[in-house]
């Protein structure tokens, strides 16, 4: 076309930026708008806005953005996705702000990039808000998919439950999302009998679906029901198992304590495993205590992962385990010479729409005198009911006193203290966190729920826990 000399328009520019998959693409193509002066053009900025953010680049699009100000809501509806679809989620939620103060209304896109914004930070109570503002809205198909994503990823079910009960029309999508959201908070009995009214529907499930599936059975040690859905979903549904599908097999049969089993299908993958998968087994040797396998599943995944902290952290409590202490300083040794550090435990709590973060060892809340001394008083009287720190799960060339101290302040245990101090009797403390919780804590949070009669959920990167009257959701099965 510019060959034989017709000028690119506003339509000219707008198709064929979507159709970039490149940023050398981009930037020659970026060149060519202002060129023709056509940079304030209203879908030409919001092109180039969803091209840089498909190409994960949402500092550029925001340079996009700023370049002047804008008076059209389809520019900021492609600002703020950008921000929430590239995990952008504080951003998302400032220009959100912003675009409210410049006199905007939310629109279906806004709310539902808003809505994942949430999701990703564990809002429940920013979500809350912008549940309000869905009500015009509310047979909305995805804003109605997006709002039971965000309440399952907060940990409250319950919401959840009732936004997909009172969806008059759902999708593939809306089954899946609540099918992984239950399996995720620990019903899993629940999201298979919900896959069954799936089926009884006529939606037909799709490879999305049979992870949530596969995942209520892992999460359950439901063994003969994961083989089951495993071994037909070619079969019954035409679906294809992938990484996903044999990661979810793998830790099933790890953690029923088929390690062989789990080797096996490893070995049998039609797609090379990946860090994850290697990583999956790791985390189900550690469990079954076998530290011959899990030292090799370790290797492997820092073949794949050089920089996974977690995995030379693992490896070297593995070794000092058995008493190698040459191996521990040649792993310490070889994190320090590659720059590689422990990453130290966070944990985020919400009141009153601000987030509070707790690590162990920082001082800088303003409150921490405060919570260290909830805190000391909470241990002191599970002490009382016979709590008894375990000391296993901290480093292990830690010595006595120093392994209890350590656990004493775990990120969570802090953000536990501040929630009791600030939320009202009988509020849910949510929190959420960056690492795995631990079997010390696990047990410390089901003692403090009773002594305390709250109800507590933690979110940590495996799964939720749900902790109530001494009970967690998960069935100490994690």
């Amino acid at each position: 076309m510019v060959r034989e000399g017709v000028r690119p328009n506003v339509y000219t520019y707008s198709s064929v930026l979507r159709s970039c998959n490149g940023m050398s693409d981009v930037r020659m193509i970026h060149c060519g708008i202002f060129k023709e002066g056509l940079e304030s053009d209203v879908f030409v900025r919001s092109a180039l806005i969803d091209v840089f953010a498909k190409l994960g680049e949402p500092d550029d699009a925001l340079s996009v953005f700023d370049e002047m100000v804008t008076g059209d809501a389809i520019v900021w509806n492609s600002i703020i996705a950008g921000f929430a679809q590239n995990n952008k989620s504080d951003e998302a939620l400032k220009l959100f702000k912003r675009m409210k103060r410049a006199g905007f209304l939310a629109e279906q896109a806004t709310l539902t990039s808003v809505l994942r914004a949430c999701t990703g930070l564990a809002l429940l109570e920013l979500g809350m808000q912008v549940h309000v503002h869905i009500f015009k809205y509310d047979q909305d198909l995805i804003l109605n998919n997006a709002l039971v994503d965000m309440y399952c990823k907060s940990g409250s079910l319950e919401d959840a439950r009732r936004v997909f009960r009172n969806m008059k029309e759902r999708d593939v999508i809306s089954w899946s999302t609540m099918i992984s959201g239950l399996a995720q908070n620990g019903y899993s009995q629940e999201a298979l009998k919900l896959f069954e009214s799936m089926k009884a529907s006529g939606t037909k499930p799709n490879y999305i679906t049979i992870v949530g599936v596969l995942f209520a059975c892992s999460h359950a040690g439901l063994l003969e029901d994961g083989w089951y859905y495993f071994r037909s979903m070619k079969k019954l549904y035409g679906i294809d198992p992938v990484r996903e599908h044999y990661g979810c097999m793998i830790d099933l049969l790890g953690k029923a304590g088929k390690l062989d089993d789990a080797v096996k299908l490893l070995n049998e993958m039609e797609c090379e495993p990946d860090a994850v998968t290697w990583r999956t087994l790791l985390g189900a040797c550690r469990v079954q205590g076998n530290m011959v396998l899990a030292e090799y599943a370790a290797k492997k995944v820092i073949e794949l992962d050089p920089e996974d902290a977690g995995t030379y952290t693992l490896l070297s409590n593995i070794y000092a385990n058995s008493q190698k202490w040459d191996s521990v300083e040649e792993i310490r040794t070889r994190m320090r010479d590659i720059g590689i550090k422990k990453e130290p435990g966070c944990s985020w709590i919400e009141v009153n729409k601000q987030i509070h973060a707790f690590i162990i060892g920082d001082k800088s809340h303003p409150k921490i005198v405060e919570v260290n001394k909830k805190l000391n008083e909470l241990i002191h009287r599970l002490i009382g009911i016979g709590y008894v720190p375990e000391t296993n799960f901290v480093l292990q060339d830690l010595e006595g006193e120093q392994m209890e101290e350590s656990l004493r302040h775990h990120s969570e245990k802090l953000a536990l203290a501040f929630g009791l101090i600030t939320l009202p009797i009988g509020k849910v403390i949510r929190i959420r966190k960056n690492l795995r919780i631990c079997g010390d804590c696990h047990v410390f949070f089901k003692l403090a729920a009773k002594l305390e009669n709250r109800s507590i959920v933690i979110r940590d990167p495996i799964r939720y826990h749900h902790f109530q009257d001494g009970k967690c959701s998960c069935g100490d099965y994690w």
